[in-house]
């Protein structure tokens, strides 16, 4: 190639003049990150209240349950432990009767056992008509006559909760036989005739006589049945000196000093899910469980118990 066919040779497309420096690549265009959709302002409302309705849900439905099965577990357990202490007390002649030279029993103590032998009926009667005092099991109402006592004795009862020993006493018969052990010896009474709040009976009242009263309905009771039966067996001295009673131990009564301990026990259900949230944020699974089940379960009963007194003593 000769040097004028070189100089007229085009320069090769895309090269750089001779002594150029190196050019810079033009930067190419990167793809962008989608962005985020938006979230919903009120997003987390939701979800919180969803988390609380379904608390709520369960704490109601846990209600259900202690209402209708767990209570009747916790009334026989107390049973089985004041028969057995009651009955060591009769043996030794030491069963409480009150009087106004020994004061009156104190609510919540054994003082009789009843028996009905046509509804399968055995129960130890504690002193008291308190929703409190009824979800140990029978109770006396303590400005009446202890049974087999001269005068008038009553006894109440729970138709569905808590065992519900007084579920089939509406069912009683005139002319059968209803049996009471206290500290004085067993007497015997026999059903009169049963009654209704709503439309009474009238009788003639006899001088010595045993009253058991329940709710008239497992559902919403409105008002109670009575059962009257005459005492039939010697009448035992009634050395008086009965206290008087309060509001929330009158039939089908409440007592609303137990919205306080519910109130109480709510709050303290809330300080402890509070530290269980904190435990498990903390701690190992396990550990945390094995703390705080134990202590959950205890106030929730506890809740459950004061919100049982809110309802009628004798449903």
């Amino acid at each position: 190639m000769t040097a004028v066919e070189s100089q007229q040779k085009p320069e090769a497309a895309g090269s750089a003049p001779e002594g150029a420096g190196p050019e810079l690549a033009a930067p190419q265009p990167t793809a962008q990150p989608a962005a985020p959709p938006a979230q919903d302002a009120g997003g987390g409302w939701v979800a919180g209240i969803g988390i609380a309705v379904t608390l709520l849900g369960v704490l109601v439905l846990g209600f259900v349950v202690y209402l209708y099965y767990l209570s009747g577990v916790q009334e026989a357990r107390s049973q089985t432990g004041m028969y057995a202490t009651l009955r060591a007390e009769l043996a030794n002649g030491l069963a409480p009767l009150g009087s106004a030279s020994t004061g009156p029993i104190p609510p919540g103590t054994p003082v009789a056992i009843l028996n009905i032998p046509a509804i399968a009926l055995h129960q130890v009667v504690v002193e008291g008509t308190s929703p409190e005092n009824l979800t140990l099991g029978p109770g006396h109402l303590r400005s009446s006559a202890l049974p087999g006592e001269s005068g008038i004795a009553v006894l109440y009862g729970r138709r569905v909760t808590f065992g519900g020993p007084f579920a089939k006493v509406p069912q009683l018969l005139p002319g059968e036989e209803i049996q009471v052990t206290t500290g004085q010896g067993r007497s015997v009474y026999v059903v009169k005739v049963i009654g209704d709040s709503r439309d009474r009976i009238l009788i003639d009242p006899a001088p010595n006589q045993l009253i058991l009263l329940t709710a008239d309905s497992a559902f919403a009771p409105s008002h109670y049945v009575e059962v009257e039966a005459d005492l039939a067996s010697t009448a035992r001295v009634n050395p008086g000196g009965r206290p008087g009673i309060s509001p929330a131990e009158v039939a089908l009564a409440n007592d609303p000093t137990a919205l306080i301990l519910c109130l109480a026990w709510a709050m303290a259900l809330v300080a402890v899910s509070v530290a269980g949230t904190y435990l498990f944020a903390r701690w190992s699974r396990w550990p945390a469980y094995l703390v705080i089940v134990p202590i959950v379960i205890a106030v929730t009963w506890n809740f459950y118990q004061s919100l049982a007194a809110l309802l009628p003593n004798l449903y």
